[in-house]
């Protein structure tokens, strides 16, 4: 496992995408919390609440649409850095492991993409 081997590098670029697209998905999450003063717990109104809020927790339908997408995110992203792995300890023809390694990520993105506007 070296940056030497094709396949790896292939491998650690497209991981990093799809980690870093994963923690942009927490980000909007809790971006989009604030703006709708949707907080999860009773406490998070201390910082951001409305004076008079009694701090109940409040679900938005826009807040778990983006938390729904964020944890499929989760499922299935952490799987593919680990089996990802072990593939390019196989030693894989270069060109079918780039497809594979473009294929999860494109598919990852359409998928936040269908998901948040959302498609039909």
């Amino acid at each position: 496992l070296s940056f030497e081997n094709p396949v790896f590098g292939q491998f650690a670029f497209y991981s990093g995408i799809v980690i870093c697209k994963t923690m942009a998905m927490s980000l909007l999450t809790s971006v989009t919390r604030m703006k709708n003063r949707a907080f999860a717990n009773p406490e998070d109104y201390k910082l951001r609440g409305k004076p008079g809020d009694e701090g109940k927790p409040v679900t938005n339908a826009t807040v778990e649409r983006i938390r729904r997408c964020h944890l499929n995110d989760l499922e299935n992203v952490i799987p593919f850095v680990l089996i990802g792995l072990l593939y390019v300890c196989t030693k894989p023809d270069p060109s079918t492991a780039l497809m594979h390694f473009r294929a999860f990520t494109g598919l990852r993105i359409f998928h936040t993409f269908a998901y948040l506007i959302p498609l039909p």
